[in-house]
């Protein structure tokens, strides 16, 4: 899947902002002068036999105790670089796009995110970001949207 084809080819409005490559959310909302609470942080999480997809906001941390509410289950960790390199093949090894039905995993979306106009993620790679509506995300991804984080202690 390449995210700038799959948002092409859905019609969506999108804005692609190239920056030097990161590797947190954090510095990928400096990078792209966008405020972290805008900024999606995207998760591969397993739980039980399930895999599934948490976009929190840059700012926050998955908050495990929600997740295995969430999942209905009562184990829940981060997939392993491997698994992600697994189940991204198209995408460099971390960088993962929050669109988990165009890989066969669910996608939960944290509420906080949905607080705002606009969502900011990254792409297939670790130097460019993609801004668009959260509605128009919502619209196309279709996510499960729940509580999953909080700010850090």
């Amino acid at each position: 899947m390449n995210v700038r084809e799959f948002l092409q080819e859905q019609q969506v409005e999108f804005e692609i902002l190239p920056h030097s490559p990161t590797y947190e959310a954090q510095r990928l909302a400096q990078a792209v002068a966008v405020t972290g609470y805008h900024v999606a942080k995207t998760v591969l999480v397993e739980a039980a036999a399930q895999r599934a997809l948490f976009v929190v906001p840059a700012t926050h941390t998955v908050d495990f105790d929600l997740a295995r509410r969430v999942l209905q289950t009562d184990s829940v960790e981060l997939a392993s670089e491997k698994a992600l390199a697994e189940r991204f093949p198209d995408c460099e090894v971390g960088a993962v796009p929050p669109f988990g039905s165009q890989y066969g995993v669910p996608t939960f979306l944290d509420e906080a995110l949905t607080e705002s106009d606009i969502i900011v993620f990254e792409g297939n790679r670790h130097d460019e970001a993609y801004r668009m509506k959260v509605a128009d995300y919502r619209a196309l991804e279709r996510p499960t949207v729940a509580r999953l984080s909080h700010l850090p202690q």
